[in-house]
């Protein structure tokens, strides 16, 4: 890392020094001292002060939010008290915390990453989270032009990134970050009404930045990085809009700050801490209170530290079941083997804790697309959330954003009608499309859904037909029509386009959520919308299930997926056709699959009445499992068999029992479609 330029800091200390003495004269407007303030943000990124950079941002982003003139008086001084501070404190009290001289980085230019890529890595974190929120207030703005808050949220998400960016000497960033904000700054002081034109110029900044900020991750990884496209189109339509309106003339405030005319004064701290209002938004992660109980933790590591967690649970469980020990009867011995399994399973606990996160961060940015895909189909559109603090584990909510953008499109484009057609049948011109979560059973529930047309049952029907899914004249049940859906080449759209209509979308969805373990069903009414349930295990890592035997070989089956088990009588048994085995369960057929057969493995009985039917349900039917015993029910961890039998149907994984012993996890949902077939 290189130092700190001295040239630099020495511009930043007479500038900093001028501003006290201005701001002591009084000699400033309101919008006079918001550039000052920002003009000593950017002096300092060149100087390479991060500390300082922050103590503005913070500054601007608490005095934006407050109304009361006297309060910007002590603000200002305060910011400024503060800085001086800083600035006259030894240089190794503020070790260099920039990296200085970058070549420019037009979004992905070449960086030399040597010098401090932790720090380009933390940057990249913090400007997600920044444009996370960018997203989220620009929708709320395109509905709500005097959201004042949600302005100021903007505001201040660009004018961080552009502060970091410059002092990391990132430069197509920072150039592309600060246009945008001068844009934002005329929208917050009224000169700029915010439409969707406006909304859709913010929103290709920040998909800009975005693209530039993957770049920049790959870079860091020693991945070849292609150049980020458009960035002087985006430039020249925002320089466009910034000198139109700044030749316009003056013209009433547009947008009504809706802030809390009784905020709290910020007053200046004997400790030199920064007191206030709570920040919002981004600005949260940055709080003292925040720093002081959370700390950055490396992905792969986590995910290392709940494997050795998982190995650690199999280990105490063979010590637990180990013959020698369990011989034993010692009381000393069998308190300890408690309180290890105890202090074990209070860690795994922690462990997978710290890996579940709520989803609502997932259904957040389904906002972008439903507003985009409204807008592109000529619909109205919004999107209700529920739920979304509801957690799980991250693995699954990175599996579950293809699926569920998959599911959001085809509620936009097929399952909502246009406003004209929605106002003919009584309904709300703006469709509603629905995301809700919540717990069940151990289990999450998602439920993706819309107010819109419904699915036709003849349409599909007719469809499968011309595709030879279906005889003609034949026809199926409700529930199993609807299924057709996810036939893969499946699609009843008239015609197709960019959005949808090529058949690829819903087989997408079930097969990744096939590999989450869970499964899809499905609820429509004509006219009143469709609703799609996904019901998934909380984490990929553990599972419940039982353990069963079929001759000398262990399998575990998936706990959410058995309904029932039992020992069946000789009147229970039937054979359809002289070919399917079917037992009669609570007055239904259900077809049967002797596991023995399915594995080819020895079995301890060939009789039925001599064995154990499980019965499980599978793609939503259900279905008996014969099996010779059940040995107990266990939590295991889920262990995968490796690239060369990685792809055996009807086995979802391996796992380490109890007594040392492999058992395999069966994937019930191979297991039945064998049956299908």
């Amino acid at each position: 890392m290189s130092d700190l330029d001295p040239t630099a800091i020495d511009t930043l200390c007479t500038r900093v020094d001028s501003a006290a003495v201005q701001i002591v004269l009084g000699s400033l407007d309101s919008m006079q001292r918001a550039e000052l303030l920002k003009g000593i943000g950017d002096e300092a990124g060149r100087a390479g002060r991060l500390d300082v950079v922050r103590v503005i941002d913070d500054a601007i982003g608490v005095i934006s939010g407050t109304t009361e003139p006297a309060a910007h008086d002590a603000l200002y001084s305060d910011c400024i008290t503060r800085v001086q501070q800083m600035l006259c404190s030894s240089e190794t009290d503020h070790p260099p915390s920039a990296v200085t001289d970058r070549p420019e980085m037009a979004g992905s230019s070449s960086v030399p990453l040597g010098e401090d890529p932790e720090l380009l890595k933390d940057f990249i974190l913090e400007s997600r989270d920044h444009l996370t929120q960018v997203e989220l207030q620009m929708i709320t703005l395109e509905k709500d032009t005097g959201n004042g808050e949600a302005i100021n949220t903007v505001f201040r998400a660009f004018h961080t990134i552009k502060g970091l960016a410059g002092f990391l000497g990132l430069d197509g960033i920072r150039e592309v970050a600060h246009e945008t904000e001068t844009l934002l700054d005329l929208a917050r002081n009224g000169k700029l009404v915010i439409s969707p034109p406006i909304v859709d110029l913010v929103l290709g900044a920040a998909d800009f930045l975005k693209a530039s900020l993957f770049n920049l991750e790959q870079e860091l990884a020693g991945k070849a990085v292609e150049s980020t496209p458009g960035k002087s189109e985006l430039l020249d339509r925002i320089h466009r809009v910034n000198s139109e309106t700044t030749e316009a003339p003056a013209q009433p405030p547009q947008l009504e700050m809706n802030v809390n005319a009784n905020a709290t004064r910020r007053q200046p701290a004997a400790s030199g801490e920064w007191n206030g209002p709570e920040r919002r938004g981004g600005e949260e992660r940055r709080s003292p209170g925040a720093e002081a109980h959370s700390v950055k933790v490396d992905t792969s590591k986590l995910d290392y530290l709940v494997d050795m967690a998982g190995e650690l649970v199999i280990a105490e469980s063979m010590v637990r079941h180990h013959p020698e020990l369990a011989a034993l009867h010692s009381p000393a011995v069998l308190h300890s083997l408690a309180q290890l399994a105890r202090i074990t399973s209070d860690l795994q606990r922690t462990a997978m804790s710290m890996r579940m996160v709520p989803i609502g961060g997932l259904f957040q940015k389904m906002n972008r697309l439903v507003r985009d895909l409204a807008r592109k189909t000529g619909k109205k559109a919004e999107l209700q959330e529920v739920g979304g603090d509801t957690e799980l584990d991250r693995n699954v909510v990175e599996e579950l954003a293809d699926p569920l953008m998959h599911m959001v499109r085809n509620a936009v484009d097929h399952g909502l009608e246009p406003a004209e057609e929605r106002i003919a049948a009584g309904k709300d011109p703006v469709g509603q499309v629905r995301l809700r979560a919540c717990h069940q059973a151990g289990y999450i529930v998602i439920e993706v859904a819309d107010d819109g047309r419904g699915l036709d049952k003849e349409g599909i029907l007719q469809k499968a037909r011309r595709m030879g899914l279906l005889e003609d004249g034949s026809t199926l049940p409700e529930a199993e029509a609807f299924d057709l859906i996810f036939h893969p080449g499946f699609s009843t759209a008239a015609e197709i386009t960019d959005v949808s209509g090529r058949g690829v979308g819903m087989d997408v969805v079930r097969k990744r959520i096939q590999k989450l373990r869970g499964h899809v069903e499905i609820e429509s009414r004509p006219g009143h919308g469709t609703s799609f349930f996904l019901r998934m295990p909380l984490t990929l890592a553990i599972i419940d299930g039982l353990v069963v035997g079929v001759g000398r070989e262990r399998y575990v089956v998936p706990i959410f997926s058995v309904r029932e088990m039992l020992r069946p009588s000789s009147e229970m048994m039937f054979t359809v056709e002289g070919r399917q085995e079917m037992a009669l369960v609570r007055n239904n057929l259900l077809p049967m699959v002797r596991l023995y057969k399915r594995f080819g493995v020895e079995p301890r009985s060939v009789k039925p009445t001599e064995s154990l039917l499980i019965v499980a349900e599978a793609a939503g039917r259900q279905f008996c499992l014969m099996v010779d015993d059940l040995i107990g029910k266990q939590e295991v961890v889920i262990k995968t068999l490796g690239e060369t039998i990685k792809d055996i149907s009807g086995v979802a994984g391996g796992a380490i029992l109890g007594d040392g012993r492999v058992g395999l996890i069966l994937d019930l949902e191979g297991i039945f479609r064998g049956i299908a077939r």
